[in-house]
């Protein structure tokens, strides 16, 4: 029995979950490339890692729920399309990795006030693996099948 999707019903739907994903993102990795920018020792020093966090927390967890939902409905159109696309997968691998990271390892660094040497280490890394989750999206459409 084949089952229609009603997000596929509508030319908009598409379009504009599209928007609500890229807006979380940019929030949610905003949130965090502040933080990872202050860890480097780029920009806010007048705020500690730890002080930066607890302000920026609240939207980084805003950011990742209309992201990740938006995702899951916009995953849910065409599931073969993405499950079947190796820069998806990899997009996926990374978001997980992102997340995990940046709520366990990054905060420790955060919170304990670690050495400025593994604070650039740790920001490297967060930075990077977000970057991977960016253009592993992008990738996405390039390569579809």
């Amino acid at each position: 029995m084949f089952i229609e999707n009603p997000l596929n019903s509508s030319e908009l739907t598409f379009p504009v979950l599209e928007c609500f994903h890229i807006v979380g993102f940019i929030v949610a990795i905003g949130s965090v490339a502040l933080v990872d920018f202050r860890l480097l020792g780029l920009c806010l020093r007048h705020q500690t890692p730890g002080q930066l966090t607890n302000d920026t927390n609240l939207w980084t967890i805003i950011g990742l729920t209309v992201s990740v939902f938006a995702g899951l409905l916009l995953f849910s159109t065409d599931p073969d399309k993405y499950y079947l696309n190796s820069p998806f997968l990899v997009k996926i691998g990374c978001l997980a990795l992102a997340i995990v990271f940046n709520y366990t390892i990054h905060r420790k660094v955060i919170f304990s006030r670690a050495s400025p040497a593994s604070s650039r280490a740790v920001a490297c890394v967060s930075l990077g693996l977000w970057v991977l989750v960016v253009f592993g999206g992008m990738l996405v459409s390039f390569t579809a099948i």
